[in-house]
């Protein structure tokens, strides 16, 4: 069984970097697509950042893209997501997610059906 629990988030004035890590127990995460989303209260899950294995590229949305950054530690098993320039719309439950599978559509990996395995969800509250 598959089980994900991200790090602590916080709260964060904007401009300053934060650094999420999601565990991952129950299945390596070097053999599964792993990938990060958000959400604020009453909108859709939005998709954030994707890594495939192997892990020859990753996905990134457009609102994030130059300023996130996903990244795989193999041998602490943690999927993690560095975040750049944080502004106050970054505002949101970020969450992390895993799949066995692996796509050659790239598309596939910005889907929330794409994933079978999610987390809680942490806070990240950004201040101006």
């Amino acid at each position: 069984q598959v089980q994900l629990v991200e790090s602590e988030g916080g709260l964060v004035q904007a401009g300053n970097n934060l650094r999420l890590s999601c565990a991952a127990s129950g299945r390596s995460v070097k053999d599964t697509a792993m990938a990060w989303f958000r959400q604020v209260p009453g909108l859709e899950r939005e998709f954030l950042a994707a890594i495939p294995y192997p892990a020859g590229s990753k996905y990134y949305a457009d609102s994030v893209k130059g300023r996130f950054t996903i990244s795989r530690d193999i041998e602490k098993n943690i999927v993690s997501l560095q975040m750049n320039s944080l502004q106050p719309e970054d505002t949101a439950t970020y969450t992390c997610a895993a799949s066995p599978r692996n796509w050659y559509t790239h598309s596939v990996y910005f889907q929330t059906s794409s994933y079978e395995h999610w987390g809680q969800g942490t806070q990240v509250t950004v201040s101006s």
